[in-house]
């Protein structure tokens, strides 16, 4: 039977894989929009959770996010992009979303190790036949 399934989806893996970077790229495009759109808020967050240099830091981490998104979309180094984008998360997860008691910082928390690993199965796949990845060749 998994063959069978294995069959039937191989035919449209390159499909999938772009679903799969709009979908996470959409994520951090995003994410990065909200911060950005409220740099006050931002700014306060980080520094209540005590992120080093948070005046900075409420720039670079849109900046990155904004940067990710739009490589992982376009298919730009997918896998050293995915790569990134799963330690980022881990990292923000372990900064931010480490009040268990809270289940909604808990759901935050796995919502990050679940983008790590459809990441990692990114880094694992590559970009697919509709990524600049590919017609770089």
């Amino acid at each position: 039977m998994a063959t069978a399934i294995d069959n039937k989806i191989a035919g449209y893996s390159d499909i999938l894989l772009l679903a799969a970077r709009i979908l996470v790229g959409a994520l951090f495009l995003i994410a990065a929009y909200n911060k950005f759109k409220g740099l006050g808020g931002t700014t306060a967050y980080f520094t209540k959770l005590g992120v080093p240099e948070p005046s900075i830091m409420t720039y670079v981490v849109p900046a990155f996010e904004a940067l990710v998104g739009v490589l992982v979309i376009v298919g730009y180094h997918v896998r050293l992009v995915a790569l990134a984008i799963a330690i980022f998360v881990v990292v923000a997860a372990l900064i931010a979303h480490t009040n268990f008691a809270d289940g909604n910082q808990l759901n935050h928390f796995l919502k990050n190790l679940a983008i790590a690993g459809g990441c990692l199965a990114l880094l694992v796949g590559g970009g697919g036949a509709y990524s600049v990845d590919a017609k770089k060749g």
